[in-house]
């Protein structure tokens, strides 16, 4: 393996991984036929108690995009796929694609003006949804330039009805629009053959609009091949391994580090709608699944529940965790009870999932200054910096922006050149996240830049003080916010929830930040919660938690 000065990191690959790796295809359509004809009879897909081959998946999506087609569907079109983590999802995905469209994956938690908001920036002309959600989606998209709906219903492609995962009961009603019909109507028959390239937009994802109105980041077939591809080889795939789908597939973490991923590989992807943790750990033993990536608020659900053993998860290889750093403390419990270690990863919305990942097998190094656990190196094919506020890296150790480039970073965003122009500087982008790479090439997450507490002119990252939070054996969240001062600027403010069964008090929990940190980073007020607030990806969401107007 060639290490090179500017990625130190490659020396920590595993065996077998390279520093550049190419994608076997240009496009997913090319790298899914691949799949389908070496082994068109392998499982591809589970859904509680039914499988579909990789050929019947192909016959599937063939048949619905047949019918996209017809419905106008082509180069440049977006439809919007509005689902939770069902077969349907993956075969629509497919289907756009071989219809040579652009899949705009939708939070169907988002209503109204949240819905409507993106489908306008979008421009998309059809959505696959729930026939349970077509009402509301109907009066919301009144008026858009969406002309179509194809609707599908959660209990088909299994018949277990897991009452703790479906609402309702009975046949759903078939129209000429269900799903179920429409590939029974086009059985057989197959899509023209779209002229997409690399450069092709594959995914349309939007950011969650924390600084602003959220904005759709382009993912083109490029893109989405390489995350896909490289972390693949990353986390070891092999023929037989089983992948759970836990992350959102509307996310771009499930959309493409699951979803693709498991697609152009030849392994199982095991769905099983709406994450319920008791689901979940019965999926592990009852698939017998290899690789898993999720939440860390999944996994601190999994630790939650008071019959969970290590031997449920005994055939899993490798769990991931994206979306928010792990705190060293859930690592190290998570370990001693269920015997698997969680590796970190780190994607975004602008570089089409997993980019920074902790080697398989390998233990995280925890940053001495911080207290931060590694997020891992760069992937294959990615080069990442630390720079400060001109752009130029800063020595090994220090904080700084992170800033990353390569073929998974996004060429920009939909419609939006000046927003595109500053976050990709270069085809740089600059991540707006405090990061610390040291001489190794062990990137440590600080936090967001926007997140930064000023205590009197101090600088306060408020997951330096969560993690010493977690280390109490209570504490099952933990979220710090800065608020005003008159005295100080601001002052540390912190929002826990407890395990279940668990007891503390604020005061107890306050004192026992304050033996581990400096004084001016404890938190001077706590506030126990029964929950806190996330995002749909499982995120707690700060920005939320600063609004609260809590009594002492």
């Amino acid at each position: 393996m060639n290490h090179t000065a500017d990625r130190p990191w490659t020396a920590l690959y595993p065996d077998g991984v390279e520093p550049l790796v190419e994608p076997a295809a240009q496009t997913i359509n090319e790298a899914w036929a691949q799949r389908v004809s070496a082994d068109p009879d392998a499982t591809a897909v589970t859904y509680f108690d039914q499988s579909l081959s990789a050929s019947d998946v192909d016959a599937l999506a063939d048949a619905l995009a047949v019918e996209l087609q017809q419905r106008g569907v082509g180069p440049g079109t977006a439809v919007g796929i509005y689902l939770q983590n069902i077969p349907q999802f993956a075969l629509s995905l497919l289907a756009i694609w071989k219809a040579g469209g652009t899949a705009l994956v939708l939070n169907p938690m988002y209503k109204g003006k949240e819905l409507r908001a993106i489908i306008d920036d979008s421009g998309a002309v059809g959505i696959v949804c729930l026939d349970s959600a077509l009402d509301g989606v109907t009066e919301t998209l009144r008026g858009s330039r969406v002309a179509w709906a194809v609707t599908t219903s959660d209990r088909d492609f299994q018949s277990e009805d897991d009452p703790r995962v479906f609402s309702g009961t009975g046949t759903p009603e078939r129209t000429e629009d269900d799903l179920l019909a429409i590939v029974r109507r086009r059985a057989g028959q197959v899509p023209a053959a779209p002229p997409l390239t690399g450069e092709s937009v594959a995914l349309l994802t939007y950011t969650s609009g924390t600084t602003g109105p959220a904005k759709g980041a382009l993912g083109t077939h490029r893109n989405v091949l390489n995350v896909a591809t490289g972390y693949a080889r990353w986390q070891q795939l092999a023929p037989a391994d089983v992948v759970l789908a836990v992350a959102p597939l509307f996310h771009i973490t499930g959309a493409v580090a699951t979803a693709v991923t498991s697609l152009i590989h030849p392994v199982n992807l095991v769905f099983i709608n709406r994450v319920r943790p008791d689901v979940v750990l019965e999926a592990f033993s009852r698939h017998r699944v290899t690789h898993v990536i999720g939440s860390i608020t999944v996994f601190n659900a999994l630790l939650d529940l008071p019959h969970a053993t290590a031997a449920d998860f005994a055939t899993l290889k490798y769990i991931y965790s994206g979306g928010a750093p792990i705190p060293p403390a859930t690592v190290a419990t998570f370990q001693a009870r269920f015997g698997q270690y969680i590796h970190n990863v780190y994607g975004m919305t602008e570089t089409a999932s997993a980019v920074i990942a902790v080697p398989p097998g390998a233990v995280a190094p925890v940053d001495p200054g911080s207290g931060t656990l590694a997020i891992g190196v760069p992937l294959p094919n990615l080069v990442a910096r630390v720079v400060g506020l001109d752009g130029t890296p800063v020595p090994a150790g220090e904080p700084g922006e992170l800033e990353l480039s390569g073929p998974q970073v996004t060429p920009g965003y939909l419609n939006k050149p000046a927003e595109t122009a500053a976050a990709l500087p270069g085809g740089r982008l600059r991540t707006g996240d405090v990061a610390i790479m040291d001489a190794a090439g062990w990137i440590y997450l600080v936090d967001r830049m926007k997140d930064q507490i000023n205590v009197s002119g101090y600088k306060v990252w408020p997951r330096e003080v969560e993690d010493a939070l977690y280390e109490h054996p209570a504490v099952l969240e933990a979220a710090v916010v800065g608020q005003p001062d008159s005295y100080s600027g601001e002052s540390v403010v912190a929002y826990v929830s407890l395990k279940a069964g668990a007891q503390a008090t604020d005061a107890e929990l306050v004192a026992f930040a304050k033996e581990r940190m400096a004084a001016y980073k404890y938190p001077r007020r706590l506030y126990i919660l029964n929950d806190l607030p996330k995002t749909h990806t499982g995120k707690i969401q700060r920005r939320e938690l600063r609004g609260l107007n809590l009594k002492d």
